[in-house]
């Protein structure tokens, strides 16, 4: 399958396109007029056309390269309302204090785009979301049980030191009841949780130790564990509140996200870019392309 440079140029015909064939499957098309004319003026150096490829991949510009492009051929075919499309427009000109057509002709020159790309940049954010929407919206439910555990917080108490006799110590007297977990986390803790007492959260219950959240995850609430061994710590843990995930505006944001995320990066990892050597017959000279296995 070939790749298309040069993406709203619709109105080209197959012939307006050199063909790049690659060492992959597919190939790379480039519009004849931008093999042929275009190249980037930098002060008074010229970049041209064939020494893209290698600068993007000195600068290591490929990968926002890569995720970019499939990103855009993901939402093509994305339509806006006029209203969506103008509200867009507006908002992006509001957050980057392009108000006024005279700062947004300045700005499209300073990034040399046409008014056209300028438009596609604006609206691109919403396209985004509605694509996700389309592509996940209906199944959220689905995926929210599926993860859930992963957005479930938690509230708990830590207490760590190196030294296990103080660990056993400090347990019992916290069970007994001759100490709050808070004092002894105070005067005792060798982490940052001394500051508040040991007290930790909300947080994600995926985010403490793998062998904390598991503990987590099975306790009672007000239940304090015994010491366990974690690396150089001695670390006593109690389950203060556990809240549950609900599927509300934020969750369903946040799930579509880690969704488009997770699609994106196997994208990426199905569609290697590589730069390659191509022979154009009409120009009669080497030339490099970046290819994408599409």
């Amino acid at each position: 399958m070939c790749f298309r440079l040069g993406w709203g140029l619709k109105s080209l015909s197959p012939e307006s396109y050199f063909q790049f064939p690659t060492s992959i499957s597919g190939c790379f098309l480039v519009p004849k007029f931008i093999a042929m004319a275009h190249h980037i003026q930098l002060g008074n150096q010229t970049i041209s056309p064939t020494e893209l490829p290698q600068l993007l991949a000195e600068y290591q510009l490929l990968p926002q390269f890569q995720r970019e492009v499939i990103i855009n051929k993901a939402i093509t075919d994305i339509e806006l309302t006029p209203q969506e499309k103008a509200n867009s427009i507006e908002q992006f000109s509001q957050q980057n204090k392009l108000t006024t057509p005279e700062a947004q002709a300045a700005a499209q020159q300073q990034l040399c785009i046409t008014s056209q790309q300028f438009e596609a940049i604006a609206t691109k954010e919403l396209r985004i979301e509605k694509f996700k929407i389309a592509t996940w919206g209906n199944k959220l439910e689905q995926y929210f049980l599926q993860y859930k555990p992963q957005f479930d917080q938690v509230v708990y108490s830590l207490l760590r030191t190196e030294n296990s006799e103080i660990a056993q110590e400090l347990f019992f007297r916290i069970q007994d009841g001759d100490a709050t977990f808070a004092d002894c986390a105070k005067h005792y803790s060798q982490g940052t949780e001394a500051q508040t007492g040991g007290l930790i959260g909300p947080v994600p219950i995926s985010q403490p130790h793998p062998a904390i959240a598991q503990k987590l995850g099975t306790s009672k609430t007000g239940q304090i564990l015994p010491p366990m061994k974690l690396e150089n710590w001695y670390v006593i843990i109690r389950l203060e509140k556990l809240i549950g995930a609900q599927l509300d505006d934020a969750t369903r944001t946040t799930l579509l996200n880690h969704l488009f995320e997770q699609w994106l990066a196997q994208q990426i990892q199905n569609t290697p870019i590589s730069i390659v050597n191509g022979n154009n017959s009409s120009l009669n000279q080497p030339q490099l392309s970046i290819a994408l296995a599409v």
